[in-house]
């Protein structure tokens, strides 16, 4: 009976589905693009391509360039006077964290992996409080254009990595990365330098 059923049913829906597939796709992506507009504190511009819905926490003081593309899942957080800035033309795969306690800024044309983690302030210890409770130091970070950060990287406050740098998948960067340089490693270090295109 489940089987007939599937098959009656299954059929024709299959085949709705795909024929509508575009639509369905197109409609999903406007409901993401104002979803995250109406979180937002800053105007989001309508190039943004959204292919999922972004998740948005604490102060929303994030500005947002033309032409970005987000995957799904990605959490974006700004907490006190901190700001996110993501420049034009950046791609954010899905699952990302961007955390800014201190602030954090994302320069044109970057391209950030899945599962990246971006976050600019560590908790405190006490003795006489919970880690929970006892506060944290913040830091920011600054990350310049054209740059490729692999997937699962980590990123912690204080760092700036310079323009067209790439930072290999599962890499922890705790210190700055030169402009051009391939770094990877926990933590990471470099293991190649670009030259200058002429």
């Amino acid at each position: 009976m489940k089987r007939t059923l599937k098959i009656l049913l299954g059929v024709p829906l299959t085949a709705l589905l795909r024929i509508t597939r575009s639509l369905r796709i197109n409609l999903q992506r406007i409901y993401a693009h104002a979803s995250l507009a109406a979180e937002l504190s800053h105007p989001l511009p309508a190039s943004a391509v959204l292919l999922g819905r972004v998740n948005v926490y604490g102060t929303r003081n994030i500005e947002i360039g033309e032409d970005v593309l987000f995957y799904p899942d990605i959490h974006l957080e700004t907490q006190e006077n901190a700001a996110i800035r993501i420049g034009s033309g950046c791609v954010i795969s899905r699952g990302a964290h961007i955390v800014a306690m201190a602030g954090v800024i994302i320069g044109p044309g970057t391209l950030i992996g899945e599962y990246a983690g971006i976050r600019d302030a560590n908790h405190q210890r006490s003795e006489d409080t919970t880690i929970r409770e006892a506060g944290h130091t913040a830091r920011p970070i600054h990350i310049g254009s054209q740059v490729w950060i692999g997937r699962g990287v980590t990123v912690v406050g204080g760092v700036t990595i310079g323009d067209e740098a790439t930072v290999g998948a599962n890499a922890v960067v705790t210190r700055d990365v030169p402009a051009r340089t391939v770094v990877a490693g926990i933590p990471a270090a470099p293991i190649a330098s670009r030259k200058s295109a002429v």
